[in-house]
C-alpha cells in the first residue's frame, strides 16, 4: 500500500482485498426476477443496468399496474410477470435462474421458500426475515432444492469495507478492543401506516432496517459471534410515528476476544459512523453506511477509493459465484443473515427484560 507523507494518502491498489468486476460472459448472464417493486427494487432494477453477469428478465408484484408500467419500462415480456397468486408458475420458466425478494420483511420467508420450492436461487433483501427460526426454515428450503441463498448485503462489496476487513485482519492495528457504530436518520414525511412502522410486518423499526448495519460491521471487523448483550430502547418522542416499534435503539456486545462494542441506531437522530480502536491505530468510516460515497481514515492515512455503484457491484458479485457453479462464501449467505438475526432477537430481549442476554446460536 503506497503512503505520501504530509496529507497522508492511502490508495486504492487493494487488488487482494477488493474484488473488482469480472465480464464473464455475454450470452450467459445470470436472469434475475425482482419480487416486489417498491422504492429499492427501482433502485436495483437501475443497477442492473450496469452489470457486467446479469441481467433483468422477470418481475413479481402484487400491483396490476406495475406489472404494465415496469413491463414496458424494462422490456420484460409478459410470460415473464407474475403476481403473488401464481408466482409459482415460475418453476416452469427456463428464462429466469434467480428470483431477488425486495418485499416488507414479514414476507421475506413464504417468498423465498417459494422460490426456492421453484428450483430458483434467491437473493433476500435485509432483515432475512422477522426472527433466526424463520432465517433457518428458508436455509433448510434452499438446501432441500440444491439452490444458492443470499443476502443484500451490499457494503460487502465496497472498498471501503474490503479495506477496513483487512486492516483488522492483520497487525497493523493490533488487536481491535473497541468498536463505536451507529446508523439513524430523522424520519420526515412517513404515512403513519408506512409498513417499516409496523411491528407485524417490520419486525421492529430501526434495529432490524438500519440498526442491522452496525451488527454487521462489528462481526465484520472482530470476525467473531458475540456472547452477550445488554439493550436499551430511547424515549418514545413521537408517538404518532411509533406506536408499535421503537423509535431509538442502543445496545452493547461482548465478544469472546474481549472486545467490547457500542451501537445506536434510531428514526429520531442522524448518526452514521464506525469507529474502531485497535493497540497500535484506529479505523473510521463517516459516513459509513451510505450506498455511496463513503468516506474513511485510519491511523496509516485518509482512504481513497473509487465510487462504485454497490447494488450492481453485490449483483455481479454473487452472479460470478452461481454462474461457475460455485458456493458463495459464507459471509453473504442465508447464515449470515441467521446470525445477524439472532443478535437482533437477543437485544430485543435484553431491551424489553432490562438484563444482559446470552446471544445463542441452533
Amino acid at each position: 500500500m503506497a503512503v505520501v507523507s504530509g496529507a497522508t494518502l492511502i490508495t486504492p491498489t487493494l487488488l487482494s482485498s477488493v474484488k473488482l468486476k469480472t465480464k464473464l460472459t455475454n450470452d450467459k448472464p445470470l436472469r434475475i426476477a425482482l419480487c416486489g417493486l417498491g422504492k429499492y427494487a427501482k433502485i436495483l432494477a437501475e443497477a442492473l443496468a450496469s452489470t457486467h453477469n446479469c441481467k433483468l428478465m422477470g418481475l413479481i408484484t402484487g400491483t396490476p399496474e406495475k406489472e404494465v408500467s415496469w413491463g414496458e419500462k424494462y422490456n420484460i415480456p409478459s410470460k415473464n410477470i407474475y403476481n403473488y397468486k401464481n408466482f409459482d408458475t415460475i418453476k416452469d420458466n427456463k428464462d429466469i435462474d434467480l428470483v431477488y425478494v425486495v418485499l416488507p420483511n414479514s414476507m421475506h420467508k413464504e417468498f423465498t421458500i417459494r422460490a426456492a420450492n421453484s428450483g430458483k436461487h434467491v437473493i433476500v433483501e435485509k432483515p432475512m426475515a422477522l426472527n433466526a427460526p424463520d432465517c433457518l426454515e428458508m436455509i433448510a428450503a434452499c438446501k432441500k432444492n440444491k439452490v444458492q441463498l443470499a443476502v443484500g448485503y451490499r457494503l460487502h462489496f465496497d472498498p471501503y469495507y474490503h479495506e477496513m476487513k483487512r486492516l483488522a485482519s492483520t497487525d497493523e492495528l493490533g488487536p481491535v478492543r473497541y468498536i463505536d457504530s451507529g446508523f439513524g436518520y430523522r424520519i420526515k414525511g412517513w404515512a403513519k401506516d408506512a409498513w417499516h412502522l409496523k411491528k407485524e410486518l417490520s419486525g421492529g423499526g430501526p434495529l432490524p432496517n438500519i440498526g442491522i448495519y452496525c451488527i454487521q460491521n462489528n462481526r465484520y471487523i472482530l470476525g467473531e459471534e458475540p456472547k452477550y448483550v445488554t439493550a436499551q430502547f430511547g424515549p418514545i418522542q413521537r408517538p404518532e410515528y411509533f406506536k408499535e416499534v421503537e423509535e431509538s435503539i442502543t445496545w452493547q456486545l461482548e465478544f469472546p476476544g474481549g472486545a467490547i462494542t457500542n451501537s445506536a441506531s434510531s428514526y429520531s437522530y442522524n448518526v452514521n459512523k464506525i469507529y474502531a480502536s485497535g493497540d497500535k491505530g484506529f479505523i473510521e468510516l463517516d459516513p459509513a453506511h451510505n450506498y455511496a460515497p463513503l468516506k474513511g481514515k485510519s491511523s496509516q492515512g485518509i482512504m481513497n477509493f473509487p465510487l462504485i455503484n454497490q447494488q450492481s457491484e453485490q449483483m455481479d458479485g454473487i452472479a460470478e459465484y452461481i454462474l461457475r457453479d460455485e458456493a458463495l462464501p459464507t459471509h453473504i449467505t442465508g447464515e449470515e443473515g441467521y446470525k445477524d438475526m439472532v443478535v437482533i432477537d437477543a437485544i430485543y430481549k435484553s431491551a424489553k427484560t432490562g438484563r444482559k442476554v446470552e446471544i445463542k446460536r441452533a
